[in-house]
């Protein structure tokens, strides 16, 4: 589900994310970190960050995989 502010700009329903998933998607989705670059600052491995942004890519309706 999205939400419209303005005509142009489109925002995504990001409460149905756990805390851990929400982190991660919006530093790599918004904030444009990478997933590894965003593992090492926050001491995950990079398959838990991979984890979490494709669970949290899907409950956003985005694509589960990249």
């Amino acid at each position: 589900m999205t939400f419209q502010s303005s005509l142009f700009h489109f925002e995504r329903n990001l409460s149905e994310l756990t805390e851990a998933e929400r982190e991660v998607y919006e530093a790599v989705e918004q904030d444009g970190i990478g997933p590894r670059e965003y593992a090492r600052k926050t001491g995950r491995s990079p398959g838990t960050v991979g984890n979490l942004l494709a669970r949290a890519r899907q409950k956003v309706g985005g694509e589960a995989g990249a």
